[in-house]
């Protein structure tokens, strides 16, 4: 079996896409966190000061979740182990939609390189 180039740059790719991903959530968590002590500041009634972060820590859960797998993910495809866990990790680098370019390059190189997985 030759070992090619593709499942280690759909591992790169989809690292480097799980990363923006879990940065994007946890600035999402600060910036409800933030938001929400501005709001204590300005003196904003108490049911406000509850509002911002659950809303934003809705959002960037998931988010942080999604980067997580395709970090995982892309590190198995490296590794060149557990295919089913570098496709999952690849499809996970599609999300948000703003990097899902390299989501798409990412399961495009995961496809090809099946072969090359034990």
């Amino acid at each position: 079996m030759e070992k090619t180039w593709k499942p280690v740059t759909a591992g790169v790719l989809s690292i480097v896409a799980g990363s923006l991903t879990a940065a994007l959530s946890i600035f999402l968590l600060l910036f409800g966190g933030v938001l929400s002590g501005v709001l204590a500041a300005v003196g904003v009634p108490d049911i406000a000061l509850l509002i911002p972060f659950p809303i934003f820590g809705i959002v960037a859960v998931p988010l942080l979740i999604l980067g997580s797998v395709a970090i995982i993910g892309g590190v198995y495809a490296i590794k060149r182990r557990l295919w089913p866990l570098a496709l999952a990790g690849a499809i996970c680098a599609l999300f948000p939609p703003q990097i899902g370019i390299l989501g798409i390059l990412a399961i495009v190189f995961v496809v090809l390189g099946k072969d090359e997985f034990e």
